[in-house]
């Protein structure tokens, strides 16, 4: 082959291909200005910066295709990205010249509500919490809820089957979605969005991208699984004398409040001080001080004494010397407040600086002894840092959050930290539980994923992903290692 042949066939420079996508699509779809893709290219807390050659924002499903097929050509990789919430560097583009982030942001329409069937079907760049206020005007809900709903997109909700604090009553992502419409790798679209109940004609293959994030595919529109928003609830904030007495507790609730238990949540004392630390107008409960305690929702529709359930449970729960102390809502006001604690603390934290945010899971029945087991290693190796663990006990799910002391060094600070993860992830292999609970795994849990797969997991994952990605440019670097990703992980956690 002649030298001017070579040069005939040379991939185009990221500037020419820059050019190119502005050209066809717009300044307003296609972002190349550093200060405008600045926000994008950084995760949700902002300690980690990545980089893109551009960032895309279609309009519709037709143009995520159009962006899609113009990418390939290109040999552009694409980095799905929604609202920028998740906690794993899952939406993180890592190469500045071959990488471009697609954002959902201005597919933000909600295309049907069907109130008699409880259904809706959505574009993927619905806001959470735009959701439930659209489908509150006909008394329906769709009972995902998490601290970012007020800006977390359905489509990323989606492409890393979040959890949530009502997981217990109504389960993950994935159990609340009857249908997908999908931009696949090649640009082509798949429309899944049935919202039929019962459709059992073969593998169900909107699966495939529940919990994929975004590595073989991009969500744009979704049919969800909806239920009557509930016309009362009643919250609790209570006090308990150790994580023992917190389970039994829960066990209590779960047969004492039957299915109408929504949430019940594990804050530790350092809980308070963090909501206390997010916000000087906080007014802590009155409540006596505890090694431990527990916010539960009971909610219901239709004509139950609810307020009758509680008290009952409560009752019980205080003759079994379950409870030291508690504060059962008067109101809504007072119920929000309550929960301004679980919210807080979370925000609390964030104050304190970077710090290692675990999401692991174990069997309901060990929690206790794993949160117990956790913090006595985390102790005896690293003693100057401040373990916090809270989380949804009900399921199993805990974040044990590491809070390393101030004024060290980055180095050090991401050594002891590492140190950290690496002792956790021991306990919670001891246990037999989970590394990713419901944040998923992204770029950052990468290689312990990696490390915990057998072959044949390996080979079903590999397999699928060069089935609908055999060029490799859907978010690559996600979940699997992929030469196009242009990031050290551990340079990024």
């Amino acid at each position: 082959m002649t030298a001017s042949t070579n040069k005939m066939h040379a991939k185009p420079a990221p500037d020419a291909i820059l050019a190119g996508l502005v050209a066809e699509f717009g300044p307003k779809t296609v972002l190349s200005d550093p200060a405008d893709m600045q926000r994008y290219c950084r995760d949700w807390h902002g300690d980690v910066e990545g980089s893109a050659l551009a960032v895309l924002r279609p309009a519709d499903t037709e143009e995520v295709s159009r962006l899609v097929r113009a990418c390939a050509a290109a040999g552009l990789a694409v980095v799905p990205q929604g609202g920028n919430t998740g906690l794993v560097l899952g939406g993180l583009p890592t190469d500045a010249a071959g990488h471009v982030v697609l954002t959902l942001e201005r597919m933000n329409r909600i295309r049907t509500i069907a109130a008699d069937d409880f259904s809706a079907v959505v574009d993927a760049g619905c806001i959470l919490a735009a959701i439930n206020a659209a489908l509150a005007e006909q008394d329906l809900l769709f009972p995902l809820s998490l601290a970012a709903e007020g800006s977390c997109q359905i489509g990323g909700n989606i492409a890393t089957n979040a959890g949530g604090i009502n997981v217990l009553r109504y389960g993950m992502t994935r159990e609340m979605i009857l249908g997908l419409e999908v931009v696949l790798p090649d640009g082509t679209i798949w429309n899944g969005l049935s919202t039929l109940r019962k459709n059992n004609s073969g593998v169900d293959l909107k699966q495939l991208f529940i919990g994929a994030e975004g590595s073989l595919g991009i969500i744009t529109g979704a049919a969800l699984r909806l239920v009557p928003k509930p016309t009362r609830g009643e919250t609790a904030f209570l006090a308990l004398r150790s994580l023992d007495d917190v389970m039994a507790l829960y066990a209590l609730a779960r047969r004492e409040c039957c299915d109408l238990l929504s949430a019940f949540e594990l804050v530790p004392p350092e809980g308070l001080t963090f909501a206390k630390e997010a916000d000087a107008d906080f007014v802590p409960p009155q409540i006596a001080d505890a090694p431990a305690y527990a916010l539960i929702d009971v909610a219901a529709t239709g004509p139950i004494d609810l307020r009758a359930m509680v008290e009952a449970f409560l009752e019980t729960a205080m003759t079994r010397d379950l409870v030291i102390d508690g504060v059962l809502a008067a109101s809504e006001r007072q119920a929000a407040g309550l929960w301004q604690i679980r919210e807080g603390m979370i925000e609390g934290q964030a104050l304190r600086g970077p710090h290692l945010r675990t999401d692991l899971s174990v069997s309901p029945s060990q929690v206790a002894g794993f949160i117990t087991e956790s913090i006595e290693e985390l102790g005896r190796r690293l003693p100057d840092c401040l373990p916090v663990a809270y989380g949804h006990v009900g399921d199993g799910n805990i974040h044990l959050n590491v809070i390393p002391p101030r004024g060290l060094e980055r180095a050090a600070r991401d050594a002891m930290l590492y140190e950290a993860k690496t002792i956790l992830n021991a306990v919670v292999d001891r246990h037999g539980g989970g590394i990713s609970a419901e944040h998923g795994i992204g770029r950052l849990k990468r290689g312990d994923f990696e490390a915990r797969r057998s072959p044949v997991h390996e080979t079903l994952l590999r397999g699928l992903k060069q089935l609908l990605d055999p060029a490799d440019l859907m978010n690559p670097g996600c979940q699997l290692t992929s030469p196009r990703d242009g990031a050290d992980v551990r340079s990024l956690g």
